[in-house]
């Protein structure tokens, strides 16, 4: 049976088992399409199934999450969490807090969480979680209320040596605050149990910053080591959250000119570059005031794109930082088109499985998001390394390791994706990822 045929009939059997989750399903099969004729060749793993052990999740967990909010009247939302594997550490992954949250969303975001935390070299599992809840619009004394209910339930499956949340979209500072207080309160327990903290409770210097920043460190060595430098390059990046901050902090930072940002809104196209002033003013307008990304465009006399996405922008460089699938076929095409160098994903799958093939089929550096997003994780194991210890590392000390996490990563994905004349990240990322985690899982056992 041809590679082809031996992929569709393993999606056949995921999809029987897991109908109508589309973005869980997308996930597999860009896993499938690198591990399945990998695993022919390693009959080790197919014997022991190890792939389809995989893809099924260790435990998931759903529940009611009752809240009050400020008019005195009850809401109701439900809660998740995805203990999705377990085999090289306790399970780690963030919450998402957003009206777009089900179970489908979750289970792909945890599955990709297991190979990119494995890609760290830390001892991490893979998990992710949330709620359909909508923060936007949400008093501070409405997001606690929800955030106290939704860990009541949580704490009876999280632990510092069991299953460590962080953040994740619609998750910040604030939400982690609330949640890690209703925690300590609940389990009488000060404990690292949470990653993304603030300073004063336990967090650690760079966590904020460590997605982007690891993004763009990642994407450093990948241009660097087929013969280019980020110095001098026009970049566009998409979404205005802490991913896309960060990235634009750190592309400015390396002598990049950034270009764009967005929201769901649209976005923003500054020809003269965004520089570290107009930087202050978006990590306001979203951190602070969180208010809609045209504001910008108002005060900076920018062009806003309502409704649009910033691929049609000529641009070397791109870095979509906002959600899944924000990236198709088209605009690829156009990406091409206007002489693209390299995509480096800082979100979670957002380039459609179109929109992957044909970057990889036209030469550009493309790299997964469980590769060159995995900064965030790496940093918050280093969190929980520091809260072990009860220690506190300078900002130097963690970005340095931050540093050498992502060039590992880099270097991981080059040995297994190397070919004549770029290097396939897609191939090498997903390898490199599975064969840690199948390797622990076929020393312990079937379990």
């Amino acid at each position: 049976m041809s590679h082809t045929a031996l992929v569709s009939a393993f999606m056949e059997r995921t999809a029987a088992k897991n109908p109508g989750e589309k973005e869980f399903l997308q996930a597999v099969l860009e896993f499938a399409e690198v591990i399945v004729p990998f695993v022919e060749e390693h009959p080790v793993y197919k014997k022991a199934k190890i792939l389809e052990r995989m893809v099924e999740p260790e435990r998931v967990v759903i529940f009611r999450v009752p809240w009050l909010d400020d008019k005195g009247e009850i809401q109701v939302n439900r809660g998740f969490r995805i203990q999705m594997n377990s085999a090289i550490g306790p399970y780690k992954g963030g919450l998402r807090f957003h009206p777009s949250v089900n179970l489908s969303i979750l289970k792909f975001l945890a599955f990709e969480q297991v190979f990119k935390n494995s890609l760290t070299t830390l001892p991490l599992g893979g998990g992710k979680g949330g709620s359909d809840f909508d923060p936007k619009g949400k008093s501070d004394n409405e997001v606690m209320k929800f955030c106290q209910s939704f860990m009541t339930e949580l704490c009876r499956h999280i632990g510092q040596f069991t299953d460590v949340p962080a953040g994740d979209i619609g998750v910040g500072a604030r939400e982690i605050g609330f949640l890690f207080g209703q925690y300590k309160k609940v389990t009488n327990e000060f404990t690292g149990v949470l990653t993304g903290k603030s300073l004063n409770y336990g967090g650690s210097l760079i966590r904020p910053e460590a997605t982007g920043y690891g993004c763009v460190y990642f994407s450093d060595e990948a241009l660097r080591h087929h013969g280019h430098e980020i110095a001098g390059k026009t970049a566009v990046v998409s979404g205005s959250g802490n991913v896309a901050q960060f990235t634009t902090e750190k592309l400015i930072e390396l002598g990049a000119k950034v270009v764009t940002v967005s929201d769901s809104s649209g976005f923003v196209y500054d020809k003269a570059g965004i520089d570290a002033e107009k930087l202050d003013f978006i990590k306001d307008l979203k951190n602070v005031r969180r208010g809609r990304i045209k504001e910008y465009a108002d005060k900076f006399k920018a062009e806003f794109h309502e409704s649009k996405t910033p691929w049609g922008i000529k641009c070397d460089i791109a870095y979509p930082c906002a959600t899944q699938n924000e990236l198709d076929e088209d605009d690829s095409k156009t990406l091409v088109k206007n002489g693209v160098i390299g995509v480096f994903e800082g979100a979670n799958m957002p380039t459609t499985p179109e929109a992957m093939h044909f970057l990889r089929q036209k030469g550009v550096l493309f790299s997964p998001g469980k590769a060159s997003n995995a900064g965030g994780v790496g940093t918050s194991g280093l969190e929980m390394a520091q809260n072990s210890q009860r220690l506190s590392w300078t900002r130097d000390e963690v970005d340095y390791r931050l540093k050498i996490i992502m060039k590992s990563i880099h270097e991981n994905c080059v040995n297994h994706g190397a070919g004549s004349k770029i290097v396939d990240y897609v191939k090498g990322a997903n390898i490199a990822g599975f064969r840690k985690v199948a390797d622990a899982m076929l020393q312990q056992g079937v379990v």
